[in-house]
């Protein structure tokens, strides 16, 4: 054997040793290429790999469920998620913007795919991140996508990150762009309500009552963004779907992020703000903006009630001729605590008495709290609106943060808010409460009308309506 030569056993692992890495890598290459050609590399993994920043979570789509009504869509190489699409009429170019919730702290460029009979054009889209996010570290943005001269009218938009090679945008998910045609005049509906958000809802009377009090205002839409609610409460968000009067959109956010049940970090743990209510509420605006000749946002234990008149059909011209038209309304809050029950009296006696079978409701009844706590002067207003939504471009809980021609505080003895909730000044005495007996005006049209509900709903049998 010479002096370079090996043994036979040897040479032989010598030759594994140098063939065995390049095998690897080849392997892995084939691994590799396979899964990215799978629509489960397009779509996004389960979860992000684990860093610092909160995670978004996607689950895989099932389009038998109900709650998929809204396609809520993860964008490709980010940690955006799109809510919905509608093509802007009133910027000075046209666009198509999508209501969607990104972290803010990522810094990501988009590229918007749009579909103009059946061909597919890219542009650069542009993050607005709405300044209303309350610290948590998801928030409400909207992504402008700019529309090139050949596709003026897309039926559909896609965005995934500008970083990804274009070829993967072929497998992204496609939302449907709304609002194609500009409304000026005519309006299927005069008064629009957005409720958001529902979540663990149990409060069945008072939801009731307040549908039916926003009928006799003259609303004749109410959109919920439901996340979850009691049986009971659903039978009822049934019953006035079949009348034409609720639409429910399902709000299934908590399955792609850890929503927060509070306004603030500090008083509820989570990424995002509230359920969603942001997105809700500006996706509410969008989709109504061309339906609805008014839209109002507010929640479930709040109505705005006229002083002087008897409905909102008479309210708006009032307000247009006071403070202006095509704007936004603010309306005082004011809280009658649902602790305190109103003593008795030969009115609110003759309610009791024709009501006592709501007691067997969940809920809470506005017509025994008729007690407001007095305003504190200093302390911000958590003002509710009604508002043009063609005038808006940015909408939050409390008002709006961008609209053509801003809002107007309303006089409190034209009209104001009542808020039916628990108390938020505690400290106080039943004698420093303000008796407020507005709500009884309605009472003999509310009472028929709410055991006529109960009682068509199957929450109450026929023989217990009295």
């Amino acid at each position: 054997m010479g002096h370079n030569q090996l043994p036979p056993q040897l040479m032989k692992f010598r030759w594994l040793v140098y063939i065995s890495p390049v095998i690897t890598i080849l392997s892995l290459t084939l691994l590799l290429w396979t899964y990215r050609s799978t629509s489960a590399f397009q779509v996004w993994t389960q979860y992000y790999q684990a860093t610092s920043e909160p995670q978004l979570a996607v689950p895989p789509r099932d389009p038998h469920d109900p709650r998929e009504t809204v396609p809520f869509v993860a964008v490709t190489g980010t940690r955006s998620l799109l809510v919905s699409a509608y093509l802007e009429h009133r910027t000075g170019k046209r666009e198509v913007r999508l209501i969607a919730v990104v972290l803010r702290s990522e810094t990501v460029a988009y590229r918007c795919v749009l579909r103009c009979q059946e061909q597919l054009y890219i542009s650069e889209g542009v993050r607005q991140i709405h300044t209303d996010h309350f610290g948590f570290a998801y928030g409400t943005a909207d992504i402008m996508c700019p529309l090139p001269p050949s596709c003026e009218t897309p039926s559909h938009v896609a965005v995934t990150s500008a970083a990804l090679d274009s070829q993967d945008t072929l497998h992204e998910e496609f939302l449907e762009v709304k609002n194609q045609k500009a409304q000026r005049d005519s309006f299927p509906f005069n008064f629009t309500v957005c409720l958001s958000t529902m979540f663990d809802f149990t409060n069945v009377l008072q939801l009731v009552q307040s549908l039916e009090m926003m009928q006799l205002l003259g609303v004749d839409r109410v959109v919920v963004y439901k996340t979850n609610s009691s049986p009971e409460t659903q039978r009822v968000l049934d019953y006035y779907t079949s009348k034409g009067l609720v639409e429910v959109i399902p709000w299934s956010l908590s399955r792609f992020l850890n929503v927060s049940r509070g306004w603030l970090p500090l008083h509820g743990p989570g990424d995002l703000h509230y359920f969603g209510q942001i997105p809700a509420l500006n996706d509410c605006v969008y989709r109504y903006m061309y339906q609805s000749r008014y839209v109002a946002l507010h929640d479930m234990d709040e109505l705005i009630l006229t002083q002087s008149v008897k409905s909102w059909l008479e309210l708006m011209p009032l307000l247009e001729h006071k403070y202006g038209a095509d704007k936004c309304y603010m309306f005082e809050n004011n809280i009658f605590p649902n602790t305190v029950t109103s003593p008795p009296t030969s009115q609110t006696l003759l309610l009791q008495s024709c009501c006592s079978s709501w007691q067997n409701v969940s809920g809470v009844n506005i017509l025994a709290h008729l007690y407001q706590e007095p305003k504190v002067k200093g302390k911000f207003d958590n003002v509710k609106t009604i508002v043009n939504p063609r005038a808006v471009f940015t909408a939050t809980v409390h008002g709006l943060i961008s609209s053509l021609r801003g809002c107007s505080m309303v006089d409190r003895n034209i009209a104001r808010m009542y808020h039916t909730r628990a108390a938020a000044q505690t400290e106080l005495t039943p004698d420093q409460l303000i008796y407020d007996g507005r709500l009884l005006n309605y009472s003999s049209q509310l009472i028929p009308n709410v055991n006529t509900v109960l009682r068509e709903s199957g929450l109450l049998p026929e023989d217990n309506i009295q």
